[in-house]
């Protein structure tokens, strides 16, 4: 009885595996996204409340807006040049730093850069 119980668990638990290799991927929603932030940014420089809720907002309007630019390249039906995309969203990109730079200060600022946003890129599949 314990054997076909062990059995029927690892059977359902290697199905899981698969189906979810098979491309059980979604893109996160934008508060799942800075909910991250969030957490990356409170245990790494320690900020106030207050500053905390400004890094939010600044990165959920970030956010926002690429997935925007990410939606309007990809309403084409193909997929949109990478390249194409950067460029697009820079504006969200450069409002995004302009705003950091005011919150975290520029010692800050510059670790967020060298450390932090690296972190935060999306991983790509192989």
């Amino acid at each position: 009885m314990k054997k076909q119980l062990f059995l029927m668990i690892a059977l359902m638990l290697t199905t899981t595996a698969f189906l979810h290799a098979q491309g059980g991927y979604q893109r996160r929603t934008v508060e799942e996204r800075v909910k991250t932030v969030h957490f990356k940014m409170d245990s790494t420089f320690k900020l106030d409340a207050a500053r905390l809720t400004q890094v939010d907002s600044v990165f959920a309007t970030f956010y926002r807006g690429t997935d925007k630019v990410r939606e309007e390249l990809m309403s084409g039906g193909e997929r949109p040049d990478m390249q194409v995309m950067r460029e697009k969203a820079q504006p969200y990109m450069d409002a995004r730093d302009k705003e950091l730079k005011v919150i975290l200060g520029d010692d800050n600022y510059k670790k967020f850069k060298e450390e932090l946003e690296p972190a935060l890129m999306p991983r790509r599949r192989q």
